[in-house]
């Protein structure tokens, strides 16, 4: 999949013919995964790219900050890095990224059109949602856009609401049920486990130092680190996870884990990561191979740098203050004893449903 940043970027002139949808994307779920399915179709029937064209920021970011009301900004269900990963593995031809500033806010619905979709993505055929709005101060919806085809020659199509056992699929929706701890709905409206991924980061260093005895060889609770890039999450909290990308082996399974994603009441909230949202992931197990293919690594041993996938599978409980790290470091065994007792109860969780 071809990433484009900015309008700048699009630097052939006339535009190349597209096949385009519109929208944030985030969670990528299955209302969104159906409307890709319906957009590619489309574009291969009329022998053009496909082309999925969002924003970064969120455009309710954008509104946030600009009125400094932080309230405005909704949680965020995924990164750019994962939303990008989703949309390659739907199989999108290009991806533009829009940068939301003021400019973009500020331009009018005729103007998106115009200088948008026809003169920057040689838009042929637009694809867009039952709830869609653009433009200055969201003036612009369906009706407007499918005059404007109409007038400039370019076919518009609109996909009503994607149900799934009888539940509207939509970002807020996943943001609903991330935000109850509920997994399986969130799961249910992905298509997919909740996932973050991401390079594994340097920490405190501390988790291999809480616990060594309970564990045993000197591991500790030692942690795989990974920055969630906003700081609000649409999850938070103590995780039942499994982990994708540390097991060389040919298909080989996740290894599983327990997680806390947040902001670690408990630490300093001026140590390394400066008070940012993380997801630190505690494998409860390190296969042999594993090791050894860690003992190549830069830092022999360590993860660092390494790409991984942690799929959330269930939530434990919120995250919590201890007021000591002996008091830290039994919340943490006790919380590795209950992902035991799921993953006892429940096994492995695939990584795609049907």
């Amino acid at each position: 999949m071809k990433i484009t940043y900015g309008l700048h970027n699009l630097r052939q002139r006339p535009a190349v013919p597209r096949a385009l949808t519109i929208g944030n994307f985030d969670g990528v779920h299955r209302g969104h995964q159906a409307m890709l399915a319906l957009l590619i179709n489309e574009a291969r029937h009329r022998g053009l790219p496909s082309c999925a064209v969002t924003f970064e920021p969120h455009p309710r970011d954008f509104f946030a900050e600009h009125y400094r009301r932080p309230e405005l900004a909704p949680a965020r269900i995924a990164t750019l890095r994962d939303k990008l990963a989703e949309l390659r593995r739907c199989g999108i031809d290009e991806c533009v990224i829009l940068p939301f500033d003021d400019a973009l806010a500020q331009r009018s619905a005729e103007a998106f059109v115009d200088e948008v979709l026809l003169d920057a993505l040689g838009a042929r055929y637009v694809l867009v949602g039952d709830d869609f709005r653009f433009g200055r101060q969201r003036r612009g919806d369906y009706a407007l856009l499918d005059a404007a085809g109409e007038a400039r020659g370019f076919d518009v199509a609109r996909m009503m609401s994607y149900e799934v056992h009888g539940m509207r699929v939509s970002s807020s929706a996943v943001r609903d049920a991330l935000l109850a701890g509920d997994m399986a709905r969130a799961a249910a409206l992905l298509g997919r486990p909740y996932a973050i991924s991401g390079h594994v980061v340097h920490g405190r260093k501390l988790g291999r130092t809480l616990g060594e005895s309970a564990v045993g060889r000197g591991d500790g609770f030692r942690t795989l680190n990974l920055r969630f890039d906003h700081w609000k999450p649409a999850a938070s909290g103590i995780f039942v996870v499994q982990v994708h990308g540390l097991d060389p082996a040919p298909d080989a399974a996740p290894l599983p884990g327990v997680a806390n994603l947040g902001v670690r009441p408990s630490l300093n909230p001026n140590d390394v990561n400066g008070g940012r949202v993380l997801l630190e992931t505690h494998c409860l197990d390190w296969p042999e191979r594993v090791r050894a293919a860690l003992a190549h690594a830069p830092v022999a041993g360590e993860a660092y740098g390494r790409i991984i996938r942690v799929e959330l599978l269930h939530k434990l409980h919120d995250e919590r203050r201890y007021d000591s790290l002996a008091a830290l470091s039994a919340g943490i065994a006790q919380d590795c004893a209950d992902a035991r007792a799921w993953f006892a109860a429940h096994g492995p969780t695939p990584s795609r449903l049907s």
